[in-house]
């Protein structure tokens, strides 16, 4: 046995098969959804609309709806199929600790001997610098098909070739500029408390979630879109007097340039719980919908912060960090776990001339690795977690659409909606076992059944 084989089972005996079972997680997750897309490509092969939606949906909308939904399937699929492969070299071929090695090897060559990454935390900067723009590289090629040949084969993307640079290397900046201090303080935090890390780190994600709410709308959404406020006119007077009857705490009301990139239409308000709201319209909506059909629509929105909604996301939202960091004590500082992909803990540097050129020895366990591995031991559970966050996102939604019908919208929600569904060649008919794993909103013909809808227009 090398000195180095001796030590190595010294420190531990990995009896776990961990890259094994990662694999195995990978490929199961895939499996599963790629069984779901399959079960949702043979709904989208019917050539029938579901009842409710028969006197409301011509049959060309339908057809254009059917392939588009069909070409988004397809591309998931070929996406799920390029991460999994991706993920499995990572696996197979050791890459994290390369990228670890390159990671060093990058601040050693362009910073000044003193601010080299010599800490496990600088470390571990350097190392998810590397790897989110390699990333970023990788993806070039998907998100151009899907800006520039799928969404704008059916007639949606608005991109410019030169936008969508920008815009990439806008969010490269921001990811630089927010997520250092962000990981820093993460990596810190286990650093300080390694053994009760639990209640100090999940204060920390809720603050920084926190933050972003209040940041990302004010700050950063107008580094990529300009904001306009609402004029003077019917469908502002109709906003304020629907704000005003059910006491909605609204600031402004902006009007978005969603047109420059996309012809999606959306609405949404932002804010922290119990503060004044900001009411977003995207253009696309404002010029395409009346004005009662989008207050139909604000009324819904409304709903969700009358009913506490976004609380209730937070409070679920912290549970399951909660659960998460709480089982991440169980390997965060398991040896095995950390040797089985080429980070060997607590030996020494000058090992590396027998273990090899990909094999990363620390005097400390690098948190950022296992946690990312960790997340891939979680895939099982996280499914599971998928169902129950769209079952009660879903249900957040019925309950937002029963307040805006029990404020007298019906008919301008149910109006609303199937414009919506029209302009956004939105999926007819969905499974249902896919549309509970994936749509966090009811489909169209089961919110019309829900509010009890009848085209009064179509009727006559």
């Amino acid at each position: 046995m090398s000195v180095f084989e001796y030590l190595q089972h010294a420190v531990d005996s990995p009896n776990i098969p961990w890259k094994g079972i990662i694999t195995g997680f990978c490929v199961g997750q895939f499996a599963f959804e790629s069984y779901l897309t399959y079960r949702q490509y043979k709904v989208l092969q019917r050539n029938t609309l579901p009842p409710v939606l028969e006197n409301e949906i011509d049959k060309e909308t339908f057809e254009k709806s059917q392939a588009y939904s069909k070409a988004k399937a397809k591309f998931s699929i070929f996406t799920d199929l390029f991460n999994l492969v991706q993920n499995l070299a990572f696996i197979k071929y050791d890459m994290l600790p390369r990228i670890w090695h390159d990671g060093i090897k990058l601040s050693n060559c362009i910073l000044p001997v003193k601010y080299q990454a010599v800490s496990t935390i600088a470390q571990s900067l350097w190392f998810l610098a590397v790897l989110s723009n390699l990333s970023t590289i990788i993806s070039i090629p998907i998100s151009y098909y899907r800006h520039f040949v799928l969404e704008e084969k059916f007639g949606f993307n608005k991109l410019t070739v030169k936008l969508w640079i920008t815009d990439m290397v806008k969010s490269t900046v921001l990811s630089a500029v927010f997520g250092i201090p962000i990981l820093y303080g993460f990596l810190k935090i286990f650093e300080k408390f390694e053994t009760n890390f639990l209640w100090y780190i999940c204060l920390f994600v809720f603050v920084v979630q926190i933050l972003a709410i209040t940041i990302i709308p004010v700050f950063i959404m107008p580094l990529f879109n300009t904001f306009t406020p609402l004029d003077d006119g019917e469908l502002k007077t109709s906003i304020e007097n629907l704000a005003r009857k059910i006491g909605f705490p609204l600031d402004k009301i902006f009007v978005v340039d969603g047109s420059k990139r996309s012809s999606h239409s959306n609405a949404y308000f932002t804010g922290l719980p119990f503060t004044n709201k900001r009411i977003v319209l995207f253009d696309t909506l404002v010029n395409e919908s009346s004005v009662d059909e989008i207050t139909a629509v604000l009324a819904h929105e409304i709903g969700h912060w009358k009913k506490n909604h976004i609380v209730n996301m937070l409070l679920i939202s912290q549970i399951h960090i909660f659960a998460i960091f709480s089982l991440f004590t169980s390997v965060y500082r398991n040896v095995s776990f950390y040797n089985t992909f080429g980070f060997n803990v607590g030996l020494s540097e000058a090992l590396n001339i027998v273990a090899g050129p990909t094999t990363v020895f620390t005097s400390d366990f690098p948190i950022i690795i296992g946690f990312m591995l960790f997340n891939d031991l979680l895939a099982p559970s996280e499914c599971i977690m998928q169902f129950v966050m769209s079952l009660v996102s879903r249900t957040h939604e019925y309950q937002a659409d029963a307040y805006a019908k029990a404020l007298g919208y019906t008919q301008d929600l149910g109006r609303a909606l199937i414009n919506l569904q029209v302009k956004n060649l939105s999926t007819m008919d969905v499974d249902p076992l896919y549309s509970s794993y994936h749509y966090s909103h009811p489909t169209l013909a089961e919110r019309l059944t829900a509010i009890k809808f009848v085209n009064e227009k179509k009727k006559e």
